[in-house]
C-alpha cells in the first residue's frame, strides 16, 4: 500500500480513538460536575429587574415587584420554602445579621422580597415560611410590609432569575441553587451582590448604604464616611478598609484639632492683659 494510503488509515484510527475517548468521558462525567457548571451567577451590575413583573405574596395578594419599591433599597433573594438544608439557614442567618446591624431598620431604611424559584409551591408553604421567619425577627402586624414571600409561575420566576444573573435547576425534587443577596437601589437598578449564607452586619449595612447612595438611616454624614473609608473587593466578595482613606481621615482630624487649639491659644493671647 502507498505512504498516502497508510496516512489516510492512521489519521481515520487517530480520530476514532479521539471520539471514542471524548464519548467516555462525556458518559463517564459525575453528576454533580453538571449540577455545578449548571448554577451559579452572571453578575449584572447597573442593569434593572423588571418591576413589572406579577407574583402572590404570602397572604395570597396579587402583587408586581414594583409594590415594593418605594423609595428605599430592597434586599431581593431567590430561594424556594421547601428546602429542607440550605435556604432555612440563609433565612436564619439574615435574620441575625438584621439583629447585628446597627443604624438601619428594617422596614424604614430597606424592606426585603424572597421570590420562590419553585412555580410548584403553594400559598400555604410560603404564609408558613413567612410566619417561621417574623418570629425570627421578633413578630409585628409590620412584619408583612418588611420582609414579603412571593409566589409565581415559571415564566415570571426565568425572567426575574435571567436578570439577576441567577442560574439554578431542579434536582429531583429539589432545586441547586446559589446562595446570593441582590442588593437593588429605590428604582430596581442591581447595586451589589452579597455571597455566603452568613453575610456580615456591616457588609449588608454597606451595600444598602451604597444603593441608596447615604440616605438612609439617622446620620448621613457617617454614612458617608462609611462609604469612604470601605471599597468592596470583587475577589474576596466582601468590604475591606481603605487604608490610606483612614490615613487622609486622621490626618485631617489631627489638623482640625490642631487649628482648634491655635485659635484657643491665639484668643488666650489677645484678651490676656498687656504689661
Amino acid at each position: 500500500m502507498c505512504k498516502a494510503g497508510w496516512a489516510k488509515i492512521g489519521a481515520a484510527l487517530v480520530a476514532a480513538l479521539l471520539l471514542t475517548l471524548s464519548t467516555h468521558t462525556a458518559q463517564a462525567r459525575d453528576p454533580q460536575d453538571i449540577v455545578f457548571d449548571s448554577v451559579g451567577v452572571d453578575e449584572h451590575l447597573a442593569s434593572h429587574v423588571p418591576l413589572n413583573l406579577p407574583f402572590v405574596d404570602q397572604t395570597g395578594k396579587k402583587v408586581t415587584l414594583a409594590n415594593y419599591f418605594t423609595g428605599t433599597p430592597v434586599i431581593l433573594t431567590l430561594n424556594y420554602y421547601s428546602c429542607p438544608t440550605l435556604c432555612p439557614l440563609i433565612f436564619r442567618n439574615l435574620v441575625d445579621t438584621i439583629h447585628g446591624m446597627k443604624g438601619l431598620s428594617l422596614g424604614k431604611d430597606y424592606r426585603i422580597v424572597t421570590v420562590s424559584i419553585d412555580p410548584e409551591e403553594t400559598t400555604a408553604a410560603a404564609t408558613h415560611k413567612a410566619s417561621m421567619t417574623y418570629g425570627m425577627l421578633g413578630g409585628g402586624a409590620d412584619a408583612g410590609q418588611k420582609w414579603s414571600f412571593l409566589l409565581g409561575q415559571q415564566p415570571e420566576i426565568d425572567r426575574l432569575a435571567k436578570s439577576v444573573g441567577m442560574r439554578y435547576m431542579r434536582v429531583g425534587h429539589e432545586f441547586a441553587h446559589p446562595s446570593i443577596m441582590v442588593i437593588l437601589t429605590p428604582d430596581g437598578t442591581i447595586s451589589r451582590y452579597l455571597y455566603t449564607v452568613d453575610v456580615k452586619p456591616r457588609d449588608l449595612k454597606i451595600a444598602l448604604l451604597e444603593a441608596s447612595d447615604g440616605k438612609i438611616g439617622g446620620s448621613q454624614i457617617l454614612n458617608q464616611a462609611l462609604l469612604f473609608c470601605f471599597h468592596y473587593d470583587p475577589v474576596g466578595k466582601k468590604y475591606e478598609l481603605i487604608a490610606t482613606r483612614i490615613m487622609l481621615v486622621a490626618m485631617i482630624g489631627v489638623l482640625v484639632m490642631l487649628g482648634m487649639l491655635l485659635a484657643v491659644l491665639w484668643q488666650k493671647e489677645k484678651n490676656s492683659p498687656q504689661t
